[in-house]
């Protein structure tokens, strides 16, 4: 049910002396997009008639069909407290549709509101929690970011030396203005990362609330005269940034997941979605890591999963079922990181699952030992896979994965390949400063 109207907008900014309203959409790579405009134009923007160039956004048109319009979801309108009290900015985020009044193809909401509406036939409500990490990195003196974090804390430290605790407080507090639900919040196991968990919603919601944590975190970050970053892997030898992703089905208001007469307490249902998660991940990894340095985070050693298994009890494999039961019931993928498109990584991750439940795909045996200890001979003789190793080994997979080109249909499909092959071209042909300090003085 819809919490407001145009009626209702129009009044609040009006009441709240907002100024400034951003019409926000969301690139195919992940990328928060706006048109900002005065109360003047408000009207028109409730009517739907605000357009912008769409060939100017990357992978979204050609210059031919480039003009497209914004529709802006009224529930998402929010007033953000970390901007001046006068003069107030306000937000609406928006579908993206082209002049003739179709949803655009290279709109990343638009491809997980399909995929929301395929479970909803079924009879299955979609809800995630997602558990976001990011570094808080010091500025240089011209105000540049720098890879240089302000603290030496470590995982749930009270007080590490800095302004961290600062920020992640104001940031929570901040969060909590914009209606989020904190749960949790701590410093991580390295120095200058944390984690702020909110409370799990239905997955279109929980998207839009992934762009919004990330826009509040850098926002009162750079307040303090610091950087935050979601990039996976931002320094070599420590642990990286993971976006663990908790899901859970509902049918008629009860987790579909949940069997009491189960040992496990996991239903078939439940099962059949792992199986379906295990069977398409490696397909799925480009847009659940779709970054060249995604991939180093995922190596072994420094908590991030690398083997495709699923477990009850231990936190090597790829898939964890935390000890919640009942209404808590959910399955937690562990390898997303934050700076993939949610809308996109979502409605994989569902539809993979959907596809498990629709052909009763059955995954293998959980396993209960720390895959990191294993041999490779082990890991074979357990029929434990690997997830790719590379940018371009998981576009290969992604091309050749049917599920992945159905979900995000031949624009999405084309335009990120094009892209992310490209992206990894560029990474390929660059000599890095480690080549130089292994190679130019030995050879």
């Amino acid at each position: 049910m819809a919490r407001y109207t145009k009626a209702d907008i129009i009044r609040m900014v009006e009441e709240q002396d907002v100024r400034f309203i951003r019409l926000q959409f969301t690139d195919i790579f992940g990328i928060v997009k706006n048109v900002a405009i005065t109360p003047s134009q408000l009207d028109k923007a409730l009517a739907n008639e605000c357009m912008f160039d769409g060939s100017s956004i990357e992978g979204f048109a050609r210059i031919e069909e480039s003009d497209m319009k914004l529709y802006p979801d009224l529930d998402t309108f929010v007033v953000f407290p970390w901007r001046p009290q006068q003069g107030k900015v306000a937000r609406l985020i928006c579908d993206v549709y082209t002049t003739d009044g179709k949803p655009f193809a290279g709109d990343p909401r638009h491809v997980l509101r399909r995929v929301i509406d395929e479970a909803r036939d079924m009879g299955y409500d979609f809800y995630v929690g997602p558990e976001c990490e990011f570094f808080l990195f010091l500025n240089d003196e011209q105000g540049k970011p720098t890879a240089i974090s302000y603290d030496q804390g470590g995982y749930f430290d009270l007080e590490p030396i800095g302004q961290g605790e600062d920020v992640r407080r104001e940031i929570v507090l901040a969060l909590e203005d914009l209606g989020f639900e904190i749960e949790a919040s701590h410093h991580e196991c390295a120095p200058g990362q944390h984690e702020i968990d909110f409370r799990f919603d239905e997955a279109m919601i929980t998207a839009d609330n992934i762009q919004t944590f990330k826009m509040a975190v850098r926002s009162i970050a750079r307040r303090y005269g610091m950087h935050a970053t979601f990039m996976p892997k931002p320094i070599a030898g420590i642990s990286g940034s993971g976006m663990h992703t908790n899901m859970s089905l509902f049918k008629d208001g009860q987790n579909v997941f949940y069997d009491a007469e189960q040992q496990d307490g996991l239903s078939l249902i439940a099962k059949n979605f792992i199986a379906g998660l295990i069977n398409h991940i490696r397909g799925l990894c480009a847009v659940t890591n779709p970054l060249v340095n995604s991939y180093k985070r995922l190596v072994p050693g420094y908590e991030a999963p690398c083997y495709i298994a699923w477990s009850n009890r231990n936190r090597s494999p790829l898939i964890r079922i935390p000890n919640s039961r009942g209404r808590g019931t959910r399955i937690e993928l562990r390898n997303p990181d934050p700076s993939c498109n949610p809308y996109l990584e979502l409605a994989l991750c569902l539809a993979a699952g959907l596809a498990g439940i629709k052909k009763n795909l059955q995954p293998p045996p959980p396993t209960d030992v720390n895959i990191y200890a294993l041999s490779p001979a082990d890991r074979k003789t357990l029929n434990i896979d690997s997830l790719p190793e590379s940018l371009a080994e998981a576009l290969d997979e992604m091309e050749r994965d049917q599920l992945v080109g159905t979900v995000l249909g031949p624009h999405i499909m084309q335009k990120y390949l094009e892209a992310k092959r490209q992206e990894w071209d560029e990474y390929r042909v660059t000599v890095s400063p480690c080549e130089l300090d292994a190679y130019l003085r030995k050879y």
